[in-house]
């Protein structure tokens, strides 16, 4: 069979010649088109269901959460494993799904089952669906420091929260960008017990206090000259007096008792879990990219890049972006070892057949079937939906060498071929002979090479 094909290549040369051609140009767009990742992604496709139950014990979490949801989760279509995880304040619900189910079908399976057992759980406990990525996600990574010591580390949390990571958001391909580090301003009230006795007021009746004083609602309009107003009632909380005048109640005597007769107010630090520190310099605030499922990780981590440096341009003075983890670095290195390692073997190639044929113009064979035999590659696994990443290519680099040993033998048995037949040999015919000499003997070899690979994809 292989020795047919052969002479019906020789035979139908303008045919290969158009078909090498259209793999070419397929095979460019291929690259173009593949998504390129310095990691391979092998985590299963799972949703990630996270519930805030603020001030909540794992137990009091575990029952009146995790339990739940784990419970509900059980039934989703396509899950074949749901573990539930309880800590302090926090749920996390993993669902896992077969291989071949799609991401975002997966993700709309939970969020209607989600819907369904929301509305069981506690007032205060509010479930999301975490981001559309997998265990690979991670990209790129900056931090937020101010080395000059104008702003201390409240404002520069502010700045990533407010700022930075809303714009970030935006950049495509980017799923979330989670904050480390930090610390958040509060507007905190310390309740004296004591007063709120002997003014007979409860803790519900101050926090109801300071809920309805801080709103803004619409008084519907007012006519005036054939003209329709607005009414608008602003009562949004502004300062630290704006809360202290809050009125509770009225005293025996009829006096308002306001918030800052029973608790006092101030600014302070909410509670924090941890801290991020830059080079052991000090506290820090950073930057977690984390990419959406199937995106190309180069073109993102270049986007979130351009996006930082636009937004460097309005962070106040003595605010600099430092870039922390950047994945493309690893990207770049995979892509360059691959070119280097073609290169490498085309100049082999090259020297062989000068040295050993003395003919140049027979390296030709070698070099065009490499290049052809990777663009083929590319197609492949763009039509397989794979990434380019380490694994990859360094499956590729390691086939160059089979590939250029292949053309080698060919190449030198047609020389054999050629100086026993006389001057006068029909060309063709010595290369249909010595092709379908060796021919198979080639493809049955890299077959076998293909071969012992096979247990590598069912790991």
């Amino acid at each position: 069979m292989i020795a047919v094909i052969i002479n019906w290549s020789l035979n139908n040369r303008v045919l290969v010649l158009l078909a090498a051609l259209m793999l070419t140009a397929a095979g460019i767009w291929s690259v173009k088109q593949t998504s390129v990742d310095a990691i391979p992604d092998l985590s299963d496709v799972q949703v990630i269901i996270q519930t805030n139950y603020p001030g909540q014990a794992p137990s009091v979490v575990e029952q009146q959460v995790t339990y739940p949801l784990t419970s509900a989760m059980l039934s989703v279509p396509g899950a074949h494993t749901v573990r539930g995880f309880s800590f302090f304040g926090d749920s996390y619900v993993y669902i896992l799904f077969d291989d071949d189910t799609d991401m975002y079908w997966a993700r709309s399976r939970v969020l209607e089952y989600l819907s369904q057992v929301a509305p069981t759980l506690p007032a205060s406990a509010k479930p999301r669906l975490g981001p559309d990525a997998t265990g690979v996600g991670w990209v790129y990574m900056y931090a937020l420091s101010d080395p000059s010591g104008q702003h201390d580390i409240d404002e520069l949390t502010s700045l990533q929260d407010w700022y930075l990571k809303f714009a970030l958001q935006s950049v495509p391909g980017v799923s979330e960008v989670a904050t480390v580090g930090g610390m958040k301003k509060q507007y905190q009230i310390v309740a004296d017990p004591y007063k709120l006795d002997a003014y007979n007021l409860t803790m519900a009746q101050l926090e109801q206090a300071v809920s309805q004083n801080n709103q803004e609602v619409g008084a519907s309009v007012i006519e005036m000259a054939e003209a329709e107003y607005m009414v608008t009632v602003n009562g949004y909380i502004e300062t630290l007096d704006d809360i202290r005048q809050i009125t509770l109640a009225l005293s025996t005597s009829g006096t308002p008792v306001t918030l800052a007769d029973v608790a006092d107010v101030k600014e302070g630090p909410a509670p924090r879990r941890g801290i991020a520190e830059l080079n052991g310099e000090g506290e820090t605030v950073g930057g977690i990219i984390v990419m959406r499922y199937n995106e190309n990780a180069q073109q993102t981590i270049d986007g979130v890049k351009a996006k930082l440096q636009d937004l460097q341009a309005g962070l106040p003075e003595g605010v600099e972006i430092t870039t922390v983890y950047d994945r493309s670095n690893l990207i770049a290195s995979a892509i360059d070892n691959l070119w280097d390692k073609l290169l490498e073997e085309l100049l082999i190639v090259a020297l062989i057949c000068g040295l050993f044929l003395l003919h140049l113009r027979s390296a030709l064979v070698a070099l065009v079937t490499l290049p052809l035999g990777i663009l083929g590659a590319f197609l492949l696994m763009h039509w397989q939906g794979i990434n380019a990443n380490i694994m990859s290519l360094g499956g590729i680099a390691i086939a160059i060498g089979a590939m250029t040993d292949g053309a080698i033998v060919m190449i030198e048995n047609f020389h054999k071929h050629l100086e026993k037949a006389p001057p006068d040999a029909n060309r063709w015919e010595l290369v249909s002979k010595a092709a379908t000499e060796v021919g198979p003997a080639l493809f049955f070899s890299l077959l076998i090479i293909t071969v012992s690979f096979l247990p590598v994809f069912i790991l």
